[in-house]
């Protein structure tokens, strides 16, 4: 028996956006009914692309879609998500879910007033080496993570914490089950931009975990590792190559260090969010960054940008 396809529009065709939008072209189980994007003359040559309806307004755009994917600017996250919310569309909103904790406080209520689904786009959390280290189950002690990147004119309207440290928040808070934050100790400068462009912080769980993030956006080279100290195990996860070096102690007679083979079947992280919102969407369950999974991943942000500013 076949599934309906979902109808869906995407919201924002800049840099992520047109990706956003490709794939609810082209995987099934989406309908694409149509894309909005405030600049005209950007949304006619990118739906032109995809053979994609332009339509002409948010409005409209409310209107056609029962599904909504998010891509615009972080200061209108939640003034765009709330009308589709309000008129009970499910929404999968980039990441950040919103430029603050109490905008996002306000989605998170407005979908569950309304009975929809609200995700956060924290793409790395999908990618298949993320989810082949998470069926493993470890139980992290300590957790180092960098993320640099070469600068860029894109998301300047964040600082790096929330452009790019976000990712690797969302995802320890997930290895450590979603325990609260109890220390952040953080420093970071503004390099080539007027907010902060690198950043470390020291995040200390309430289960004991610790966790050293640094974020750059003005890297000379692109590194995107997690290591993982767990008891009894390690993994190292490398987020671009989609691989994972793992060991374990075994304990039985003399101990020893031996490997472990991690298996990863690779593939595009954001058709997996895709998937993932689809099924959601449908009540099926499957890992999903949800809006308190988003929400929490803000506001331990959040309160690292304060301890940076308090230095």
């Amino acid at each position: 028996m076949s599934i309906a396809p979902i109808p869906v529009v995407v919201v924002g065709v800049g840099h992520l956006g047109r990706h956003h939008l490709r794939l609810a072209a082209t995987l099934p189980g989406w309908q694409c009914v149509g894309a909005y994007d405030s600049d005209a003359a950007r949304l006619a040559e990118v739906c032109a692309s995809f053979n994609v309806p332009a339509l002409t307004s948010l409005d409209q755009a409310v209107e056609k879609g029962a599904a909504a994917i998010v891509a615009t600017p972080t200061t209108t996250h939640c003034a765009v998500a709330s009308r589709f919310l309000a008129a009970g569309r499910h929404v999968l909103v980039e990441k950040p879910i919103a430029a603050s904790v109490a905008e996002a406080k306000k989605l998170l209520q407005t979908a569950t007033a309304h009975g929809v689904v609200l995700g956060v786009g924290h793409v790395e959390f999908y990618n298949p080496a993320v989810q082949a280290v998470l069926a493993h189950d470890p139980r992290p002690r300590y957790l180092e993570a960098q993320r640099l990147s070469p600068f860029t004119r894109r998301s300047l309207d964040i600082d790096v914490v929330l452009d790019l440290m976000v990712h690797d928040l969302q995802i320890a808070q997930a290895l450590c089950r979603s325990a609260p934050v109890r220390e952040v100790r953080a420093a970071g400068v503004p390099v080539l931009s007027d907010r902060t462009d690198l950043a470390n912080v020291r995040l200390e769980f309430t289960d004991g975990t610790v966790a050293n993030l640094t974020a750059s956006r003005v890297s000379s080279e692109r590194v995107r590792k997690l290591r993982i100290f767990a008891i009894d195990e390690y993994f190292s996860i490398d987020y671009a190559e989609q691989s994972v070096s793992a060991y374990r102690l075994e304990r039985q007679g003399e101990p020893r260090i031996v490997a472990v083979d991690v298996q990863v079947a690779k593939g595009e992280p954001l058709a997996a969010e895709h998937l993932a919102f689809q099924a959601a969407c449908r009540g099926v369950p499957t890992p999903f960054v949800d809006a308190a999974a988003g929400t929490a991943a803000l506001e331990t942000a959040t309160a690292i940008v304060a301890a940076i500013q308090q230095r």
